[in-house]
């Protein structure tokens, strides 16, 4: 789980737009909401994308691009949040493609529009929280959870993830999407060149052996995502039920466990209480934040427990605190399998 809270952001040089970032002016949909006191778009996507260098991202002038699947067909989506003085600010989503209606349809919920605070920001819900808390909710009040509705797109990065290196997954989730993805609508006419849409199950299912090596994807890794994706229809279908029920018959798939359930329901569902358990850091980071000492996974979720239904939140604002646990794990050598 990536707890760093979202960088500054930076073009990757095969993702920059063509000119000046500008879009056309008529999308094939889009749509306008009222955007929540403070609301940070860059806040919340965060979670959704793997690194900088993911292909399925890119940064705008005041929002970010975004491309994906929808059931009707891909979709290039671009987000922009505008502040007006005195006035509540407004996020605009102007989406092309086939998937271009499906995707304003669902923009809400992926731009965190549909997470409610309002329990966790009652006076005497907060009053029962640590300082370090209340203190970084005041000052990241902007920053919501996402709910993407979409399995498969949030299941196969994080299973990639499992056991390895953050820089390790990501640079094997590049390296595949831009081999096996397909360019997003527009790539290189008015959205940004290089901006493109992760594999469909299909796709994912077709890649040999030899190139899942190439991306430093071990056997182990990449057995799990075929075993999962042969089901790819029955686990898009897990969007319409709830974070509970996902996760559990995600965890019915041998290979994911805990740990992966929790970390797509967070991205798919918006689920505001799922922990990370098992991950190598963060019951670590979370007793040192807490306390100022280490702890493991029932440490963690002791000192948690007072908060339950809100304890994804309270992870996420402890990793935007700025405090950072020394870390004393060995150091690991990252492999670069491509050239082998």
């Amino acid at each position: 789980m990536t707890l760093a809270p979202p960088p500054p952001r930076t073009a990757a040089p095969a993702a920059a737009p063509p000119e000046a970032g500008s879009a056309p002016r008529c999308a094939d949909a889009e749509g306008t909401w009222e955007a929540p006191e403070h609301y940070s778009l860059a806040a919340t996507w965060f979670p959704l994308q793997r690194g900088d260098g993911d292909p399925s991202f890119a940064p705008h002038p005041g929002g970010l691009w975004a491309a994906f699947a929808t059931p009707e067909g891909p979709v290039s989506l671009l987000a922009t949040h505008q502040r007006a003085p005195g006035r509540p600010g407004t996020v605009t989503v102007r989406a092309w493609g086939d998937g271009a209606a499906s995707a304003v349809a669902l923009a809400p919920a992926m731009l965190g529009l549909h997470d409610d605070w309002s329990a966790f920001d009652d006076a005497a819900f907060l009053a029962g929280l640590p300082r370090l808390v209340r203190e970084t909710r005041r000052r990241h009040p902007g920053f919501r959870l996402p709910a993407t509705g979409r399995m498969v797109e949030a299941l196969v990065p994080t299973i990639l993830e499992q056991k390895v290196t953050t820089l390790e997954a990501r640079r094997a989730y590049r390296y595949l999407v831009r081999r096996y993805g397909t360019p997003a609508p527009g790539a290189g006419q008015f959205a940004p060149a290089g901006l493109m849409v992760a594999p469909d199950a299909r796709a994912w299912l077709g890649i040999p052996s030899w190139e899942w090596h190439r991306a430093g994807v071990g056997p182990q890794r990449s057995d799990t995502v075929m075993r999962a994706l042969r089901s790819a229809a029955g686990i898009e279908r897990l969007a319409a039920r709830t974070a509970a029920e996902a996760s559990a018959a995600l965890q019915s798939i041998p290979g994911i466990g805990v740990w992966t359930a929790a970390e797509v329901t967070q991205r798919t569902h918006a689920d505001p209480d799922s922990i990370s358990v098992g991950d190598y850091h963060l019951a670590h980071f979370v007793g040192y934040a807490l306390t100022g000492e280490r702890t493991d996974d029932h440490g963690m979720l002791r000192l948690l427990e007072p908060w339950r239904g809100h304890r994804q939140r309270i992870v996420r604002l402890l990793g935007l605190s700025g405090v950072r646990a020394p870390r004393y794990g060995a150091r690991i050598t990252i492999q670069d399998h491509r050239r082998h």
